[in-house]
């Protein structure tokens, strides 16, 4: 009776044709194309403005902290907020950094530190000549300034879909955690905080901010083990291991260069070079080769102001630059779908150099033939966490079609932005839309 059944049954797989009920919707593969170089929170970005000379999803700026706050728990948001309006607003999320010392600038310490007799230091480096000066960085008044400070800014913008990637700035020339020539070495003097206070600046950031992905100059002991990226601000020219102080060495050194997995990379390429990277030859006169420099560090965006000030690149300049745009971060494609009236699954691979890090709900849509959405569900997926060269993730969810009308309906696919008129993430897959944000997967069809 056995050998009757099995033989019955390699019959009916044979025919193609199940003989009481089907297992279900069959993987059907879908087509790659490259994903555009606008996705969200990826790849060129040039500082805040209205540009149209090369395609983007964020901008970055930058705020004195004087411009913020006004005493020990005292704040005015208006600066923060009108620079990310106006941001979100050209449909973009922001990067940004607050400093207290931007050599060149008038200094971003709050007149109350200053009026209560707080040292400063006045300097003549980077064309500064004293217009902006550096705080004594160990004072305790300032060290819990910066404290209260950043316990604010998590209260009121952690998980703001209006913000990308906040670096943590503060401390610094620039924001930027250095007081280079001031370390020590170069200068006899090192006007650093103390390894204490850079430690209280970095656990005050990890434990203000949950959502909100944040990123530090520099790995160090201090932060190699918290919930915080890094940002390469001398890409491709100070980035490859070839010297002690180059952004990879450091990663190797501190143990950290697997931390892309979970916690994002992202910089500015170095302003010298800009102009010249991508011509072909390169004309630099030095630099660091680009492919490579994204290899080893895995970032997913960096400030490029030379894509977009005047007329950018044109021609085939502009074509290589935008390849290096979109080769930063993350870029998800559908390579199977299984479409039925009671299930969708997929399986998504991510073809790019690192995961999307943050866990946008995925949700999933029926179109009429008029392409009009007439049935949405949630679903439990996320593309977050999603490694490059690594096997496809599945998933799978139940969708319910009962009550649609006769007739043929597309079962559709989105990420969206949580930021209302933001940028939807698409898929690199030719039945994208890359404007409603819709990935068709499959069809079915209603009959009664």
């Amino acid at each position: 009776m056995r050998r009757a059944l099995v033989l019955a049954l390699a019959l009916v797989l044979a025919m193609g044709s199940p003989a009481v009920a089907g297992p279900g919707p069959s993987w059907k593969s879908l087509s790659y194309t490259a994903a555009p170089a606008d996705n969200p929170l990826k790849g060129f970005l040039p500082f805040a403005g209205d540009y149209q000379t090369f395609p983007h999803s964020m901008e970055w700026f930058y705020l004195p902290l004087s411009d913020i706050m006004t005493g020990p728990q005292q704040f005015r948001w208006d600066a923060v907020d009108q620079q990310l309006d106006a941001i979100a607003a050209r449909g973009h999320q922001s990067a940004f950094r607050v400093y207290l010392d931007y050599p060149g600038r008038p200094t971003g310490i709050p007149q109350y530190l200053l009026d209560q007799g707080l040292v400063t230091r006045p300097y003549p480096d980077f064309g500064n000549n004293g217009v902006s000066v550096a705080p004594d960085w160990n004072d305790p008044r300032l060290i819990s300034a910066l404290e209260n400070f950043i316990t604010a800014l998590g209260r009121r913008y952690d998980g703001d879909p209006r913000i990308g990637f906040l670096t943590l700035g503060l401390i610094g020339f620039w924001g930027e955690w250095h007081t280079w020539p001031y370390d020590g070495t170069t200068q006899p003097e090192n006007w650093m905080p103390s390894t204490e206070n850079l430690t209280r600046i970095l656990n005050r950031y990890d434990a203000a901010f949950d959502t909100t992905r944040l990123l530090a100059r520099y790995p160090s002991p201090q932060n190699r083990d918290l919930n915080i990226g890094y940002h390469d601000d001398s890409f491709a020219f100070e980035t490859l291991p070839n010297q002690s102080w180059h952004f990879v060495r450091r990663l190797i050194d501190e143990g950290v260069t697997g931390k892309w997995q979970r916690e994002p990379v992202g910089g500015e390429l170095r302003p010298e070079i800009q102009t010249c990277l991508f011509d072909q030859p390169v004309s630099c006169p030095q630099y660091e080769d680009y492919d490579q420099s994204v290899a080893g560090t895995h970032a997913s965006w960096l400030i490029n102001q030379a894509a977009f000030a005047g007329a950018g690149y044109t021609g085939a300049e502009y074509d290589r630059a935008l390849t290096a745009a979109r080769s930063l971060g993350y870029e998800l494609t559908v390579t199977q779908a299984a479409v039925g009236r009671d299930r969708v699954s997929v399986r998504i691979a991510n073809r790019g150099t690192a995961p999307f890090y943050y866990d946008w709900p995925a949700e999933l849509a029926a179109l009429d033939r008029t392409g009009r959405v007439v049935r949405r569900w949630k679903t439990p997926w996320t593309v977050a966490g999603i490694q490059p060269g690594q096997d496809p993730a599945r998933l799978s969810a139940r969708i319910d079609t009962g009550g649609l009308r006769e007739g043929k309906y597309d079962i559709v696919l989105r990420v969206p932005n949580p930021m209302r008129g933001g940028l939807p993430l698409r898929f690199a897959n030719t039945s994208q839309d890359t404007r409603t944000g819709w990935l068709t997967l499959g069809t079915v069809t209603r009959r009664h």
